[in-house]
């Protein structure tokens, strides 16, 4: 076995392919508070994002998620843990799986653990911007949900 394809064997994990089979709150949402499309365009990797925010926590939340097995892991694994969550919990989610996929550190804390799975995509940079799309879109989606 080659080096290339054992190293796609990695990142192709069962665990990653599983979790990109089950996303959770996978669909849209009628009638949300903001939608947000983002788009990665290196791979042309989409998430469009549905969410009512209530006292600044999400409280209604839908992803369509059109995107690799690393983006769908990596939807998969904020949507278990999305509802009930602020700005800041997601932007520190965020800013800790952008610090582990550029090997400078071991990704996000709970609630929103499990990360690590993506570990083997950090020599992939043109997959970076999929890994990291539901979690911005979500972001902006509060932001939007949040300005009157």
């Amino acid at each position: 076995m080659s080096d290339t394809k054992s190293d796609l064997v990695q990142l192709y994990s069962q665990r990653i392919l599983a979790l990109a089979a089950d996303i959770p709150h996978h669909g849209r949402l009628e009638a949300p508070q903001a939608s947000v499309k983002r788009r990665a365009p290196l791979c042309g990797s989409t998430v469009t994002v549905d969410l009512d925010i209530a006292e600044g926590r999400i409280s209604r939340f839908a992803q369509d998620v059109k995107a690799c097995a690393l983006g769908q892991a990596s939807a998969a694994l904020m949507g278990a843990h999305i509802l009930g969550r602020n700005h800041a919990e997601i932007a520190a989610a965020r800013d800790a799986l952008a610090a582990m996929l550029k090997g400078e550190g071991n990704g996000p804390e709970a609630p929103f653990e499990g990360y690590e799975v993506l570990t083997p995509a950090r020599d992939y940079r043109n997959r970076h911007a999929s890994i990291m799309l539901s979690l911005e879109a979500t972001l902006e989606a509060i932001e939007r949900a949040e300005d009157p």
